[in-house]
């Protein structure tokens, strides 16, 4: 693999990893975001999903509620208009739903973008990991010095000092009344 090949992976899994949200605490992809990525109509996504739809219990796939949806357009900004305002809702895909996608849209451009986006979730979960790890020891780290508050006060005010010292005072040049 070639430095453009992988410069060109980067870039799409950064792009899929902008387009996953987490909706009812599932990390999710909607519809139309995957038609895209698949380079097939949202409608002809939609048609196969439902053809199969033994396929996508409800934790691989879910429609959005009309609040859910109206929140979305609210908060994000990379909805594009013509989407906004249609009456249809958007379907929601987790991870293991775009896994199955993999089985029902069957050409090689869906394929390669189901392999990105396996990739997306995957180095999503890792980073999630590792936020949840640090946040433990950190905790353990808030037990073992409960008892020593004013000293670990101490230490970090020094540091800060350090880290931020305050400017010296310049005297003033010129004429001083």
């Amino acid at each position: 693999m070639g430095a453009d090949e992988k410069t060109s992976l980067q870039v799409n899994t950064r792009i899929i990893e902008d387009k996953i949200l987490t909706i009812r605490g599932q990390r999710v992809l909607l519809d139309f975001e995957l038609a895209q990525l698949y380079d097939v109509k949202t409608k002809a996504l939609k048609q196969a999903v439902k053809r199969n739809i033994r396929r996508f219990p409800a934790d691989f796939m879910f429609e959005l509620t009309k609040d859910e949806w109206m929140e979305l357009v609210t908060n994000c900004d990379h909805i594009p208009a013509n989407i906004k305002y249609s009456y249809i809702l958007p379907m929601a895909f987790s991870e293991q739903g775009v896994a199955m996608l993999s089985s029902v849209l069957r050409s090689e451009v869906a394929l390669d973008a189901n392999i990105q986006i396996m990739r997306a979730f995957v180095k999503l979960r890792k980073f999630a990991a590792s936020h949840e790890e640090l946040a433990k020891r950190l905790k353990e780290l808030e037990k073992a010095v409960k008892g020593h508050g004013g000293d670990i006060k101490l230490i970090f005010a020094t540091i800060n000092t350090m880290l931020n010292p305050r400017p010296k005072k310049k005297s003033q040049i010129g004429f001083k009344p």
